[in-house]
């Protein structure tokens, strides 16, 4: 396999997790959690952390304040391998936080923005593009001042001989607002889960969902959770299972991790079939340890675990 380079853009943010929650908190009461982790957060950031844990060289093109929880991101960052040469340190803007009230299976966010808000088309580095083979994107609707260059991001990109992939993220408001008819076309792998396919369709199921995507769309990989995923394409439908064990902490992350473990095989030119199972391991990993990165410390680690836990060797 050649040594491709991977670009990620995207929104940076810590986590502060709280766990074991006695009920639900409500306006006016006081709730207890039990037990605090502060993590790297963001779905752009935990995917570059995992799959440069899988081996890809990865930079980072984002926005972060200059105060404590910018220097933890940074070293978050580097400490995962990735590089952190196009990190803008904004001067007005602190650096966003995420609050997740987790309950196992699902969560509940309270999300800051804060300098993620202000990353735009001009932040990434044009002009040293030509260093990367892949483009990858995530967390569209959290991102406004970039949303709106949204589709000539992708053009730009296509047009300087990379490959590319979009991860949406839900959207806050719900209107899932997002023209997938003029930049899809320019995306080469487009990750929704199922919720957010069928919030920007307006489908009530994923397969009509992703007949809608179909005439625009390269490769469509769907994220189930335990349920697995679904991928087309202009001709082919695939469908892989999902990886079941006993061993779960939570999913937070898991969906990023998936599009990890996708991207990373996609770069090592595997078939769509495999790319799409190693996707439904990456997430299933993800799920082992407490945070979304937690369970990707290198390669090395990843191996062990994925063959202790799942029996496959990778």
């Amino acid at each position: 396999m050649q040594n491709k380079k991977l670009l990620v853009v995207g929104e940076l943010n810590v986590d502060l997790i709280l766990n074991d929650i006695r009920g639900f908190p409500k306006v006016g009461t006081e709730i207890i959690a039990s037990q605090m982790n502060l993590t790297l957060g963001s779905s752009s950031a935990i995917f570059a952390s995992n799959i440069a844990a899988l081996g890809v060289s990865t930079s980072f093109c984002g926005k972060i304040g200059q105060d404590d929880f910018g220097d933890f991101v940074f070293d978050r960052l580097r400490e995962k391998g990735v590089h952190t040469d196009f990190l803008v340190k904004d001067k007005i803007y602190q650096t966003g936080l995420t609050l997740v009230l987790n309950y196992g299976q699902d969560r509940a966010n309270v999300t800051y923005c804060g300098a993620m808000e202000h990353l735009g088309i001009d932040d990434i580095p044009w002009d040293h593009i030509d260093q990367f083979d892949h483009l990858h994107f995530s967390n569209l609707f959290l991102q406004p001042k970039i949303r709106k260059d949204i589709s000539s991001l992708f053009k730009k990109a296509k047009a300087a001989g990379l490959t590319t992939s979009l991860d949406l993220q839900t959207d806050p408001e719900g209107r899932f607002d997002f023209d997938f008819q003029a930049c899809l076309p320019f995306v080469d792998i487009f990750l929704p889960n199922e919720a957010e396919i069928k919030g920007l369709t307006g489908k009530n199921n994923v397969e009509d969902a992703l007949e809608v995507l179909r005439p625009f769309a390269h490769v469509v990989a769907v994220k189930m959770g335990q349920k697995g995923s679904i991928l087309i394409n202009k001709s082919e439908r695939i469908q892989a299972v999902g990886f079941k064990h006993e061993h779960f902490v939570d999913a937070i992350g898991a969906g990023d991790s998936f599009n990890a473990g996708f991207i990373h095989s996609f770069l090592e030119e595997k078939s769509l079939e495999e790319c799409l199972q190693f996707a439904n391991l990456t997430g299933a990993l993800n799920t082992t340890a407490a945070g979304g990165t937690g369970a990707f410390e290198d390669r090395k680690n990843i191996s062990e675990k994925a063959m202790k836990i799942f029996n496959v060797k990778i």
